[in-house]
C-alpha cells in the first residue's frame, strides 16, 4: 500500500468518515479540504466538564474532544499530554524533515546498517508484519514509487522503465529491516510512512488516554477517528455517517462506534491530472500502479494502527480479493461500498461490522441517491 504525503505536517487528506458528538454533522468531506466537523460552539460529550481542542499535525486537522470527568483541569492536562506525544510521533515518522530518524534512516549509505531508536524500530516491524499479513498489498518501502510518479509534487505518468526500476526497489528488494536497524540495498529505495503515521500517533493516543482515566473521547486525525467510551445519552457509542464514495454529501452508512478506530480508504480522497488523465494518490505496491476508484473500504478495528493500515490493504485489494482478506480479521470490521454502472452502490460488510452498524440491511444491499441503508437516529 501506498498513501503519498504532501507533507506529514501540511498535507491535506479527506476521509469519508464524519463523526458528531451524539447529533448528526451537517457538512460533507471533499477532496484536498479537511473533514466535516461539528461547528464551535459544539455540544460537549458528556454533563460534566469537557474540553475541545485543535490543532494542526501531520499535515492535517486534528480535533480532540474529551470528557467523562468532572475535574475539568485534569482532562486539560490529558488533551495537553496527548497533543504533545502525537507530535512526537509525528516528529520520529516525519520524511519531509531531514533530522527525523526515519528522514536519517532513508538517506543511511547503501549496504550499511542505520541503527533506530527503540520505538521506531517497533512501528516498523509492525509496519512489516501488516506487510506481510496483507500478501503486499500494504508496504511502507515504496519511496521510489513515490518519486516515479511525483506524488509529492505536481504528479506525473511514469515511463514504463522507470516504473519498472522503481518497483524493483521497492520492498524488501530495496530496503530491509533487521535487528540492528535498516538497511537500504538501493539508493532509491526508502521508507514512506504516509500509509499508518495517522494509526500509529492515534494508537499511542488511546493509551495515554488509558492511563489518564479518561473514557470519553472522540479524535478526528484527518478523518481517521479514535472513539473511546460514548456519550452520556448514546451509550451505544459515537454516531458516524459513511459517505458515498463519490458523493461526499450523501450518507451511505451510519454507524455506532465505541471503543475503537475508524478508517476509510477511497481513490477520490485526492486525485492528479496529468495530460487530462486523473489517477489516485494510493498506488498498488505489487504492480506500482495506482487503483482504480471502484468505491470505498470503512474499517472498524481497536487498533487505530491496524485500521489505518488495513482500510488501505482491502482498497489495494479490490472489493472481492479484499472481503476475503478481511474475512480473515474476526476482530475487525469491513464495510465494502463499490460504485456501480449505474452509480448506485452496492454495499458488502464482513460479520464483525454488524455490531457497528445502525439498523443493518441484508450483508449485500444497494444504495441509491435519496435512499440510504436504512439508518436511524
Amino acid at each position: 500500500m501506498l498513501r503519498s504525503q504532501p507533507h506529514l505536517r501540511r498535507r491535506l487528506v479527506s476521509r469519508a468518515v464524519l463523526v458528531s458528538l451524539g447529533l448528526a454533522v451537517p457538512g460533507r468531506e471533499l477532496a484536498g479540504q479537511e473533514p466535516g466537523l461539528p461547528p464551535d460552539p459544539a455540544p460537549t460529550p458528556t454533563a460534566g466538564a469537557a474540553v475541545h481542542r485543535t490543532a494542526f499535525l501531520m499535515g492535517t486537522r486534528l480535533d480532540v474532544r474529551i470528557g467523562g470527568l468532572d475535574d475539568r483541569e485534569r482532562l486539560l492536562a490529558a488533551s495537553q499530554t496527548v497533543l504533545e506525544e502525537m507530535r512526537r510521533i509525528e516528529e520520529l515518522l516525519s520524511t519531509w524533515e531531514a533530522t527525523t530518524p526515519l528522514s536519517r534512516a532513508n538517506r543511511a549509505p547503501v549496504g550499511e546498517v542505520f541503527p533506530l531508536p527503540a520505538e521506531l524500530h517497533r512501528l516498523l516491524e509492525s509496519a512489516l508484519h501488516w506487510s506481510h499479513r496483507t500478501g503486499g498489498a500494504f508496504e511502507p518501502r515504496v519511496g521510489a514509487l513515490v518519486r516515479a510518479w511525483d506524488l509529492r509534487g505536481t504528479g506525473r505518468v511514469p515511463e514504463g522503465a522507470t516504473l519498472a526500476h522503481a518497483l524493483a526497489v521497492s520492498g524488501d528488494r530495496g530496503m530491509t529491516l533487521t535487528s540492528e536497524g535498516t538497511v537500504r540495498r538501493d539508493a532509491r529505495a526508502w521508507i514512506d510512512a504516509g500509509g499508518f503515521g495517522k494509526g500509529a500517533a492515534l494508537d499511542a493516543a488511546r493509551r495515554l488516554l488509558a492511563d489518564h482515566g479518561v473514557n470519553q473521547a472522540s479524535l478526528n486525525l484527518g478523518g481517521q477517528l479514535l472513539l473511546v467510551g460514548a456519550p452520556a445519552d448514546q451509550p451505544r457509542g459515537w454516531s458516524v455517517s459513511v459517505a458515498h464514495p463519490r458523493r461526499r454529501g450523501a450518507t451511505v452508512a451510519a454507524l455506532r462506534v465505541r471503543d475503537a478506530s475508524v478508517a476509510t480508504s477511497s481513490a477520490s480522497e485526492r486525485t492528479v491530472e496529468v495530460d487530462g488523465r486523473a489517477f489516485g494518490h494510493i498506488l498498488d505496491p505489487r504492480t506500482g500502479q495506482p487503483v482504480p476508484a471502484w468505491g470505498s473500504v470503512t474499517v472498524v478495528a481497536e487498533n487505530p494502527l491496524a485500521a489505518d493500515i488495513l482500510s488501505t490493504a482491502f482498497f489495494v485489494l479490490g472489493p472481492d480479493d479484499g472481503m476475503a482478506l478481511a474475512r480473515s480479521f474476526p476482530e475487525v470490521g469491513a464495510l465494502f461500498l463499490e460504485v456501480t454502472a449505474t452509480g448506485d452502490v452496492s454495499a458488502r460488510w464482513t460479520d464483525p461490522m454488524n455490531q457497528w452498524l445502525v439498523d443493518p440491511a441484508p450483508q449485500a444491499t444497494t444504495y441509491s441517491p435519496g435512499r440510504p441503508m436504512r439508518p436511524r437516529p
